[in-house]
């Protein structure tokens, strides 16, 4: 390592080193510094940045910039330490209300290479080199949407032949309505879907090219009871009499492990309540329960068990009794702190929780059809924390009235006279039976608000921070904190998207790409 310039200030050097290798730690003890450990790893590129910063350890204070190497460079504090790191152009949206810490104020919100910094940081060694007025609109995280069949004619059970076109048109087109992250979610098929679609329905990062972020597949279903089947196929529908093995056989393990986030059970179908720890624990997926006949008894032991959430509450399940309130009882659960999540980073759960104060997250599909307003507050009011507002858009979302499919059952779209009002909605063809929502989230989030009578902050965070608590992902989506992905929303007050962000980029028809 080679010395090439210093800087001093108040007795303290700065060290700038033009080593472009990997600089050792042992050789920057020998000068009495110590290096950053983000700054010495390759940049996107895998090129070597061609600088090294290293700060003696007491601070300087008032330091001013040194000249700029061709990478960019902010400076951030580590306790005594001063550390240098290298990066990419700063943007900063200014005049605008921040939701942070579940409230609104008055801040600014940094980015760099698509994560929220913290401008305190920067101590005057470096500007934005970009600035966006906000002209006093809300700035919140992207929305989250943990539970979506599909959109813009395109269904993500039924269109096997062309999933990839499907991902792509779908994650674009939710992108450009506010949401930045989702589940793609699948309803009950045959094994032989599943083989072929799950591959394509993994994670995958959000950009302009690729749109919303996929945070891996949401399966509901086929382990659901014939007698809720919903919009479901009846004669996909399976039990699990051989545990885990029947799941293989139905998923593939590997599938479940590598590309599914959650699944959709019904814990009363015959060997699911005892494959729910194994689901978890062997295959790292969380586990929700639905499309289900369980009693209170049954529905509290899968929740013991590991089942952490809830599908689409009060739609699929039997209905609330006050002798046997069946899976609705579980609102009851404890949702103070909301510290359970479901197991999908990969943390292997050896024990389920052996209590039921352990939070419980629930589904709610606010279109004002699935789900009374009435019923959506009594909701809200047992177990605010625990709303996980989510769409259930099918294939109709964002397109016109007409004929469409949700996996093999076809589906009709048009304004419904058996429902107060005439309002468009999508029934399993010759039935009333509602086949999905046709819903966008951001739709959700504003009659949520109205519904619950809540907050504009209990409103959203119900649509990005439960969501992906629920998901054990809140460090880096559902937030504004400092280190989190940079997706997010600028919002008029009547909670009306009129900016978009997905990981620091402004997403636009124009700059979204081919939809």
């Amino acid at each position: 390592m080679v010395a090439t310039d210093t800087i001093d200030n108040d007795g303290c050097s700065l060290v700038i080193c033009s080593d472009s290798l990997m600089i050792n730690s042992d050789a920057c003890a020998g000068i009495g510094c110590k290096p950053d450990t983000q700054s010495n790893t390759p940049g996107k590129d895998n090129t070597p940045y061609p600088r090294r910063f290293f700060a003696l350890p007491s601070p300087p204070s008032g330091l001013t910039s040194p000249p700029m190497s061709p990478t960019r460079l902010m400076q951030a504090w580590s306790g005594d330490q001063l550390v240098i790191l290298a990066g990419g152009p700063i943007t900063q949206i200014y005049n605008c209300r921040v939701l942070r810490n579940h409230r609104l104020d008055y801040d600014d919100v940094w980015f760099q290479d698509g994560c929220i910094i913290n401008p305190t940081s920067l101590y005057g060694l470096r500007s934005p080199d970009s600035r966006i007025d906000a002209r006093g609109l809300i700035v919140a995280p992207g929305l989250v949407d943990v539970q979506l069949n599909g959109a813009f004619g395109y269904d993500f059970s039924f269109n096997t032949g062309d999933i990839s076109a499907c991902l792509d048109v779908v994650s674009r087109g939710i992108l450009l309505q506010g949401c930045t992250s989702f589940c793609p979610t699948t309803v009950s098929s045959r094994p032989e879907v599943y083989h072929s679609v799950l591959p394509h329905l993994g994670q995958r990062p959000g950009s302009l090219k690729n749109g919303a972020e996929s945070l891996g597949a949401h399966v509901e279903g086929p382990f659901m009871n014939p007698k809720k089947k919903g919009a479901h196929e009846e004669s996909c529908l399976r039990t699990a009499p051989n545990g885990l093995a029947d799941f293989d056989v139905c998923y593939g393990l590997d599938n479940l492990r590598n590309y599914v986030t959650y699944m959709t059970v019904a814990p009363e179908v015959e060997g699911v309540l005892d494959a729910i720890p194994q689901l978890i624990s062997k295959c790292h997926i969380g586990v929700s329960q639905g499309h289900s006949v369980a009693t209170n008894d049954i529905a509290c032991q899968a929740h013991r068990n590991g089942a952490k959430m809830i599908t689409h509450l009060f739609n699929a399940m039997t209905d609330f009794h006050h002798r046997d309130p069946g899976i609705v009882g579980l609102l009851s659960t404890s949702s103070a702190g909301n510290s359970s999540k479901l197991d999908t980073g990969g943390v292997t759960i050896t024990e389920p929780p052996s209590t039921e104060s352990t939070a419980i997250f629930y589904g709610l599909i606010c279109d004002g059809i699935h789900v009374h307003p009435s019923a959506v507050k009594l909701a809200y009011n047992s177990n605010p924390a625990g709303a996980v507002l989510v769409s259930d858009a099918m294939g109709a979302m964002g397109l016109p009235d007409g004929h469409y499919r949700l996996g093999n059952m076809p589906v009709v779209v048009g304004p419904n006279a058996g429902v107060k009002g005439n309002p468009r909605t999508a029934v399993i063809q010759g039935t009333d039976t509602l086949a999905g929502s046709i819903a966008t989230l951001i739709e959700c989030v504003r009659n949520f608000r109205a519904f619950a009578q809540c907050t504009i902050v209990e409103a959203i965070e119900a649509a990005t921070l439960h969501p992906a608590q629920m998901l054990g992902i809140e460090r880096k989506k559902g937030t504004l904190d400092y280190g989190a992905d940079a997706d997010m929303i600028l919002l008029s007050d009547d909670l009306h998207v009129q900016k978009i962000f997905v990981r620091g980029e402004l997403a636009t028809p124009d700059t979204v790409g081919n939809f």
